[in-house]
């Protein structure tokens, strides 16, 4: 996948019944082949699946309960889509199975450190690897995240995630990174890695951003508190166009999200701003 001067988007599709915005939504199988197709429609140019939620405190699941999430549906959408789909995966094995039914792209949370055999499985395979900073794991993440500075902290982190991964043997050119927007960071963390993408430009690799209904923005919105609005309110995905025009000013290619058509009409337009018609 190329990219220029249109923003490429990734679609959620989450097979959990916990993950934080729509966990449970599209846990029966069918609803989940249905919302795979939807997104395609609506416009997506990946189709990012997880069957294991890493919203904050999450439990983990086993390898073969995620399996048994996954791969059938990636085995029944590969089938009757045209665009690539990404595994939303720490686990080598849940790669692997996953690439085997026609998923083309590990997006790793953990940038190849939660299990060692997830570089072994890119490099054999050959798929372009998703590099995202956090701060621990799901569990611990957001408790208390601190830094002496968030952004030259998370760049060096994705730098040397970068070398990790050419020492086991995946090219530059197959790399993506995402900076973990929620993932170990509080709100002010969060704007300032939004307000400071352009940084990571010199990395040379495309830059994946996902702000879609996070919690900083929903706090933003209701004064501090995140109790007064849901993840899938109106206000929230408005609030999300905000947080996704931002990015794409500052340097993003790619942006994951919930509500792809939404997401299309907003970069149509910062698209044409920045490049022009």
């Amino acid at each position: 996948m190329s990219f220029g001067q249109t923003t490429r988007i990734m679609g959620i599709l989450n097979v959990t019944p916990d993950s934080f915005s729509d966990g449970g939504k599209f846990f029966r199988f069918e609803d989940a082949v249905s919302q795979g197709i939807e997104l395609v429609r609506q416009g997506a140019d990946i189709l990012d699946i997880g069957g294991e939620s890493t919203r904050p405190f999450a439990e983990t699941v086993s390898e073969d309960e995620e399996i048994r999430r996954v791969v059938p549906l990636i085995e029944r959408l590969s089938k009757r889509i045209d665009i690539p789909i990404s595994i939303d995966t720490t686990k080598a094995g849940v790669a692997r199975a996953a690439i085997g039914a026609g998923a083309s792209i590990i997006n790793d949370i953990s940038a190849l450190r939660f299990d060692p055999n997830m570089a072994d499985v890119a490099k054999a395979y050959g798929t372009p690897v998703i590099l995202m900073h956090m701060l621990g794991d799901p569990k611990t993440m957001q408790i208390k995240p601190d830094y002496g500075d968030v952004v030259s902290e998370v760049f060096q982190f994705l730098s040397d995630a970068i070398s990790r991964a050419g020492r086991k043997g995946i090219q530059k050119s197959s790399i993506i990174v995402d900076p973990g927007i929620g993932f170990g960071k509080n709100v002010d963390h969060n704007l300032a890695l939004i307000r400071n993408l352009g940084r990571f430009l010199e990395l040379e690799v495309p830059i994946l951003i996902g702000p879609s209904r996070k919690a900083f923005i929903r706090r933003l919105l209701s004064g501090g508190h995140d109790c007064d609005v849901t993840p899938d309110s109106e206000v929230v995905i408005t609030g999300t166009q905000a947080a996704v025009s931002a990015s794409v000013l500052n340097g993003a290619h790619m942006i994951r999200v919930h509500d792809v058509e939404i997401a299309r009409a907003t970069l149509k337009i910062i698209d044409a701003v920045k490049h022009g018609q």
